[in-house]
This record gives C-alpha cells, structure tokens and sequence, in this order.
C-alpha cells in the first residue's frame, strides 16, 4: 500500500489520465455526428411527399372522371 501513495506513483497516474483524456478529446473533436443519416433521412422524406402528392393526383383525376360519367349518365 506505500506504493501507492508513493508521489510518483500519483504523478504517473494523473499525467495518464490527462494525456487520455486530450487523445479522446482529439480524437472525437472531427467526428460528424448524424450528417448522414440527416441527408437519407430528407432524401426519403422528400421522395415520400413526391409519392405521396402523385397519388392525390390521381385520386382527383380519379374523381374527376367519376364526374363526368355520371354527368354523361345523366343526360
């Protein structure tokens, strides 16, 4: 247990944490979180409103026709 309490022993021990604490610091200070995911994620969001306005498109036109065979049905 004298080992441990040793000034060099704590001196080592601080020192390596402060140098691993400054490389995780390092390392994740350029990471891009969520940026991809960000990009697919309008992309999809984008093509399901494209989708989505085509088929209320075609349900008016679908409607529309509907209109006009009963207007015809009915001269």
């Amino acid at each position: 247990m004298e080992w441990l309490l040793n000034p060099w022993v704590i001196s080592i021990i601080v020192v390596s944490v402060v140098v691993s604490n400054i490389a995780a610091l390092k390392y994740t200070a350029n990471m891009k979180f969520g940026y991809k995911d960000k990009v697919k994620y309008m992309y999809d969001k984008n093509k399901r409103e494209q989708e989505l306005d085509e088929l209320i498109e075609k349900q008016a036109a679908n409607d529309e026709n509907k209109d006009l065979k009963n207007l015809k049905d009915q001269a």
